[in-house]
């Protein structure tokens, strides 16, 4: 009797040192896994990622949601968002955590003031490569003129671009927008006002119908446009070299009542990568990233294009950029 009660004390002490050594290992696989978590570049954090209402910004966000995920094993969430908006949310409540592609001069006094109170901090440039601004022709021009690459070069090749007409055309954009100010007191201060019809479309729709049909038909135009942008790579136009920026210059050139225009290069626009403070504070890695992290300005021109000819979300796009272009966006993880 002694014995079967010794005996089932035996297995009863068995059985609670087992129970005993489970929870032991289980709390230090959890303590492991939280330690693994903890120590990957977005520890637990979701990743909210801005993406703008403008084709190139939201691909770039879902480019950098891909990379992140890809690369760094984050969890990522891709939002719409717009340039104030997104600025006021990640100043008051922290999110979204990152914003890529903000022109910040459109948003100056929301954005300096988020900085200031050191909720929002700049990361790098957005793009790397040529002027964001400036002005363009077909590629048959350029090939019948292979010498003219500098737009105060126009002087001596205006009539380049006249057609059946006496003036040459150039094609501006609409007389709402700031630059068709500054298009105008360009040619003046090149002297060529009296030399170029300026066109002003009604809007953007119209601006890029213009171009097309010069283009359709072979006419040799110059005109204004921006990038990112897919028309640029799809119809292969070169940027004229507008040479230096004036700062002093660059104002008088902007006021319809310039009355001694200087010529300028267009202003350097600043399009950078915006990060919470709480990126830099609690991810660091995930902050170098986005310092580092500058789309080639020709690369994002050919993405759209891609875009629009494969008729592609934003999502698509940017997956066909990350596999076609490894080359570009490892040096963003190296470095």
């Amino acid at each position: 009797m002694q014995n079967l009660f010794v005996s089932r004390l035996l297995i009863i002490w068995v059985f609670i040192f087992t129970l005993n050594i489970n929870a032991y290992a289980q709390e230090n696989i959890i303590n492991v896994n939280e330690a693994l978590q903890q120590s990957l570049p977005c520890a637990n954090e979701k990743i909210s990622i801005a993406a703008m209402q403008w084709p190139s910004a939201s691909i770039l966000a879902n480019i950098h949601a891909q990379i992140l995920e890809k690369e760094y094993r984050c969890e990522t969430q891709v939002i719409m968002g717009d340039l104030s908006a997104t600025i006021s949310s990640m100043a008051t409540t922290g999110q979204p955590l990152i914003a890529p592609e903000m022109w910040v001069t459109r948003i100056a006094k929301i954005y300096n003031l988020a900085i200031e109170n050191q909720k929002i901090r700049k990361g790098g440039q957005a793009f790397s490569g040529t002027a964001l601004e400036g002005w363009f022709m077909p590629q048959s021009v350029a090939k019948n003129h292979p010498d003219l690459k500098l737009a105060s070069q126009l002087k001596d090749y205006w009539s380049v671009f006249r057609g059946e007409g006496q003036k040459a055309r150039f094609i501006s954009c609409p007389k709402e927008w700031a630059c068709a100010t500054i298009n105008k007191n360009m040619l003046k201060a090149l002297g060529l006002a009296d030399r170029f019809e300026i066109i002003e479309p009604i809007d953007r729709f119209e601006m890029d119908s213009m171009i097309g049909a010069a283009v359709s038909k072979n006419e040799p135009t110059l005109f204004y446009y921006w990038q990112p942008n897919a028309i640029l790579t799809q119809f292969n136009f070169l940027q004229l070299d507008m040479g230096s920026f004036n700062q002093e210059a660059f104002t008088c050139l902007a006021k319809s009542n310039c009355k001694m225009p200087i010529f300028s290069a267009f202003a350097p626009e600043p399009v950078v990568n915006i990060l919470a403070e709480s990126v830099f504070v609690n991810i660091p890695k995930i902050a170098s990233y986005f310092l580092y992290a500058q789309m080639p300005i020709d690369k994002m021109n050919e993405t759209l294009a891609w875009q629009s000819e494969n008729n592609l979300s934003a999502k698509d796009a940017a997956t066909w950029f990350v596999e076609q272009n490894e080359e570009v966006w490892k040096t963003w993880i190296e470095n």
